[in-house]
C-alpha cells in the first residue's frame, strides 16, 4: 500500500488532490478518523483518498471543503481529478467537449455519453474493460456537468433506431435510459433526434462521429475506433462532414416524432409505458 510520504503531488490531480487533503487535514490537527467523523465517513475512507487508493466523490469534496474551511479547493479540483482517469487518448477530446458551445453527434451504436445513465454508461464501460472501472463510470458521469452550466452548450444528437433497441444492461437499465432520454422534451439546449431503419443507406453509414464548435477555436471533427482517436481541424474535411450531418439531419425524424418513437420503443421492446400513458409527446 502506498505511503502518503511518497506520494508526488507533481504525478498527478489525483496525486495533488491526495497530497493536499492530507497537507490541509493535519494543518487543522485533524486525524483521519477526526476528519471522517466530522464529514461522516470512515478514517480509512480518509486515508484512501489520501493514498490515491480510493477516487474522491463530489459529494466527499464539498464536506471535507465545509470541515476544513478551504472555500472550495477540493471540489475545484475534483473535474481536473476525474478528467485524469480518462484514457490518454481521450483527454484531449474531453478538454474540447468541455469547451464547446455546440456539439453534435451522429451515434450508430450506443447513447452518446452526455446523455448516458449511471447504469446504461456501467454496462457500457464493463463490457470493454475491468481496470479502473468506477474511476471511468466516475469521470463520465462527470462529463454531463457541461450540460448543467449557466450557459450549456447545444447539444443536437442524432441516433440510430438500433441504438434504442439494442438492450445495454438488460431491459430495466434500458427504460430507464429511454425515460432520460424523454427527460429532454422540453430541454432548450438539447434536442435529439432517430434516424429510422426506414431511412435505408445514408451518409452515416461510416460510423459515429462528432462536430464540436467552440467560440475561439476552430470546428473540430472528430471520430473514434478500438482506443484510437481520430480530431481534424481541416476547414474542408470538417465541412464534408457537417454536410454528412445535416444530411442525416434530414433523413431522420423530427424531434416529436423520435420522442414518440424512443417512447414505443421503451414499451415494446424494454416493458416500460409510453408517453401516451403519462403524458403527451411534446
Amino acid at each position: 500500500m502506498k505511503n502518503t510520504r511518497e506520494l508526488d503531488p507533481s504525478a498527478s490531480p489525483l496525486d495533488y488532490y491526495g497530497s493536499e487533503l492530507r497537507r490541509l487535514r493535519e494543518a487543522a490537527g485533524l486525524t483521519q478518523k477526526q476528519l471522517g467523523d466530522i464529514i461522516f465517513c470512515t478514517g480509512s475512507l480518509i486515508g484512501q483518498v489520501e493514498t490515491t487508493h480510493k477516487l474522491p466523490t463530489r459529494q466527499f469534496s464539498e464536506s471535507v471543503d465545509a470541515a476544513l474551511g478551504t472555500g472550495g479547493t477540493f471540489t475545484r479540483l475534483l473535474p481536473l481529478v476525474l478528467k485524469s482517469q480518462l484514457p490518454p487518448w481521450f483527454q484531449p477530446y474531453a478538454d474540447m467537449e468541455a469547451k464547446a458551445t455546440h456539439i453534435s453527434t451522429f451515434q450508430t451504436q450506443l447513447v452518446d455519453g452526455l446523455l448516458q445513465t449511471e447504469e446504461y454508461a456501467r454496462a457500457v464501460l464493463g463490457a470493454v474493460t475491468k481496470d479502473n472501472f468506477e474511476e471511468l463510470v466516475a469521470a463520465r458521469m462527470n462529463r454531463k456537468l457541461v450540460l448543467n452550466r449557466p450557459r450549456p452548450p447545444l447539444l443536437w444528437v442524432v441516433l440510430d433506431e438500433a441504438v434504442l433497441s439494442r438492450p445495454i444492461g438488460g431491459r430495466e437499465v434500458m427504460r430507464g435510459q429511454l425515460a432520460h432520454l424523454l427527460s429532454f422534451r422540453s430541454a432548450k439546449w438539447v434536442q435529439i433526434q432517430v434516424l429510422p431503419y426506414s431511412a435505408g443507406e445514408h451518409s452515416g453509414l461510416m460510423g459515429s462521429f462528432v462536430l464540436l464548435r467552440s467560440e475561439d477555436a476552430p470546428d473540430i471533427a472528430y471520430s473514434e475506433d478500438y482506443e484510437t482517436a481520430h480530431a481534424t481541424v481541416d476547414p474542408q474535411a470538417v465541412r464534408k462532414r457537417a454536410l454528412r450531418y445535416h444530411q442525416l439531419q434530414a433523413a431522420a425524424l423530427s424531434i416529436r416524432d423520435s420522442a414518440a418513437l424512443i417512447a414505443r420503443v421503451m414499451k415494446e421492446h424494454h416493458g416500460g409505458k409510453s408517453a401516451s400513458d403519462g403524458g403527451t409527446v411534446a
